[in-house]
């Protein structure tokens, strides 16, 4: 007998809450980096909100749906090196979840946006009002993104190709398939 072709199967991965909370993020990152000016009221509050959204998000890491919980994908030391010895040995097998080098990136990515709005905050404070090492450290933070954004979205697209993956169209529909 022939072996049977195994067929796809479609995985429900990314629910609503992590695809909403994703692609807000995205935007207010990309409405604060290019559409807003900085210091503006418009630019405080969207600041704020996309705070807002990465503190909902890492609270939904502890009791969202099973994918998007730390547990499923905490890059630990072992995990970390078990996916590079797997990169080194062109072994492109897909996680269904975050792999471990994309969770370092979203803790970065979120650690950096908190960041942003501690300094963004204390900016408006009697105490630091016209402190330039803060405003310096709020650049600083903001110019990081110039850099980590093109490289989470360069990430997706190369490890999805590896991996035979649109991982994109998963953090829209929320769906991955599966061999």
């Amino acid at each position: 007998m022939l072996p049977q072709p195994q067929s796809a199967q479609t995985v429900k991965v990314w629910d609503i809450w992590v695809r909403i909370t994703h692609w807000a993020v995205a935007a207010g990152i990309f409405a604060n980096l290019i559409v807003t000016e900085g210091g503006s009221d418009v630019h405080e509050y969207m600041g704020y909100a996309v705070v807002a959204l990465v503190v909902s998000r890492l609270i939904w890491g502890l009791v969202g749906s099973q994918y998007a919980r730390f547990s499923n994908f905490f890059p630990t030391p072992n995990r970390i090196r078990e996916h590079m010895t797997d990169i080194k040995q062109h072994k492109f097998h897909g996680h269904l979840g975050h792999n471990p080098l994309g969770a370092l990136m979203m803790f970065a990515l979120w650690g950096i946006i908190i960041a942003l709005g501690i300094t963004g905050y204390l900016q408006t404070t009697d105490q630091f009002l016209g402190d330039d090492s803060i405003q310096a450290i709020h650049e600083f933070l903001a110019n990081s993104l110039w850099v980590l954004v093109p490289l989470h979205v360069a990430a997706a697209i190369i490890m999805g190709r590896l991996q035979q993956q649109n991982l994109v169209k998963s953090m829209i529909t929320g769906e991955k398939t599966v061999q």
